[in-house]
């Protein structure tokens, strides 16, 4: 026979719901933070480098390779394009530094349309355009995959 009481109080059992288990155990993920930072700095990084394209691209510099073809329009029309990105990716970048939460998907969407006008830019410039194009990729992955994460206290 067993000296024990069959019949011990037990710890309660919860029903595990899968939703907010952070929360429940006061854990926050603060791995991946810095690419949060990274695609914040980045941002504000291309907005800086798009404006300088934009002008030079507008006030029709030596910049530029000479009898480029473009798929739609001219170099005028990317300039003024990529000058208005400048503009909504430097507030965005702005944004992500301030941790606002729901700017990230428009931080995402202004990374693919810049990437998608760097790729249409390339006959201007190939080589800034693929560098610029690589910066809006990790930028992406920077805010998709741990732009919802809060950092630890």
């Amino acid at each position: 026979m067993s000296a024990t009481d069959p019949v011990q109080a037990r710890g309660t059992v919860r029903q595990y719901s899968g939703e907010n288990v952070a929360d429940d155990y006061g854990y926050e993920d603060s791995q991946g933070y810095g690419w949060v930072v990274f695609a914040g700095t980045m941002l504000l990084l291309l907005a800086t480098l798009n404006g300088i394209d934009g002008i030079a691209a507008v006030s029709n510099s030596k910049f530029f390779t000479q009898h480029a073809t473009y798929v739609i329009s001219d170099l005028n029309t990317y300039g003024w394009v990529l000058i208005g990105t400048s503009v909504v990716q430097g507030l965005i970048g702005l944004g992500v530094w301030m941790r606002v939460r729901s700017i990230r998907w428009f931080g995402v969407a202004i990374a693919a349309f810049n990437a998608v006008v760097q790729l249409t830019f390339i006959p201007a410039y190939p080589f800034w355009s693929l560098t610029l194009f690589t910066l809006d990729i990790l930028v992406i992955y920077g805010l998709v995959a741990h732009g919802a994460r809060r950092r630890a206290s």
